[in-house]
């Protein structure tokens, strides 16, 4: 199975906590003989804008045509591939897990609609709802390539909207992609929600004890979805909240590993730069010079 923390194609991509990227279909898609095979990503959602052309989508469970103009909304972590045209239009707008978190804090009941894939159609790229969706995606590109103050507020501010108008509309058509039935996805998924939810530090085994499974077996999931063990997840999630406290607090690094409930500042550094490549003052010291440090 192909798997990738970043884009398609991209074996090094680690995007960051706040990533927020928009580019168009051909772009990435001509480098591949127009032809994206199968795959997931850990921590992206994907939403792809295809104004026109021929795409043929495919999951584990099913492979069909898409009719055209659409919106397709992909989740993490399921299996999706697509086959497009030479003359395909459109966009690809990606976001990180992070962003959408914070979605889903700021308006909890519209992105539990989110947890499986969705297509969205149109009477033609004239309906007026597909025009609003365009209206806001150019919105959105006009932002991302600038270097306006406050670009990221501004960048998650539209993806708010976009997404929520996106989600309306699920809700009035209620169309929906076969899901993902894969045992294996759906555990996968259900321990990054665990460690997200978790109030209090968890051990790998209480999380395998929550999930009904052993730890052998979640260890063996976690390395085949992502090919990375189970703790590298938790210890993920936990450098991603102490990359936003380095970035929008001025919180010491001793405050931040213990409010992360490290027992050792140390360690925490060393884990951070082993994960990051940077250690966390290294971290806070590039925010600050590229002038996005709160």
């Amino acid at each position: 199975m192909l798997q990738f923390d970043g884009l398609y194609g991209d074996l090094n991509g680690h995007p960051q906590s706040d990533y927020i990227f928009l580019e168009l279909i051909a772009t990435r898609s001509k480098q591949f003989d127009w032809t994206i095979r199968p795959h997931i990503h850990t921590r992206l959602y994907q939403f792809f804008f295809i104004e026109s052309g021929h795409v043929e989508f495919t999951s584990s469970t099913t492979e069909m045509e898409i009719s055209t103009p659409c919106v397709l909304m992909i989740p993490p972590n399921m299996l999706h591939g697509l086959k497009y045209s030479v003359d395909v239009k459109g966009n690809i707008l990606t976001v990180s897990d992070t962003v959408m978190d914070g979605i889903c804090r700021d308006a909890p009941s519209v992105p539990v609609s989110f947890e499986n894939a969705h297509e969205l159609s149109f009477d033609g790229s004239n309906d007026p709802d597909y025009v609003k969706i365009a209206s806001k995606l150019e919105e959105m590109r006009d932002e991302l390539f600038t270097s306006k103050p406050e670009k990221e507020a501004m960048l998650r501010a539209g993806f708010q909207q976009l997404f929520i108008f996106l989600m309306r509309l699920c809700y009035s058509k209620e169309t929906q992609l076969p899901g993902d039935g894969n045992k294996t996805l759906e555990h996968f998924k259900n321990f990054q929600s665990l460690i997200k939810k978790a109030a209090t530090p968890q051990s790998i085994p209480q999380f395998a004890k929550q999930l009904g499974i052993s730890t052998v077996h979640l260890n063996r999931i976690c390395n085949q979805v992502s090919g990375k063990p189970a703790l590298f997840h938790a210890e993920g999630y936990k450098i991603e909240t102490a990359k936003n406290y380095l970035s929008h607090t001025s919180y010491s690094i001793s405050e931040i590993a213990y409010l992360l409930d490290f027992e050792y500042p140390n360690y925490f550094a060393r884990l951070f730069k082993k994960m990051t490549g940077l250690t966390p003052t290294e971290f806070r010291n590039q925010k600050r010079a590229n002038g996005l440090l709160s």
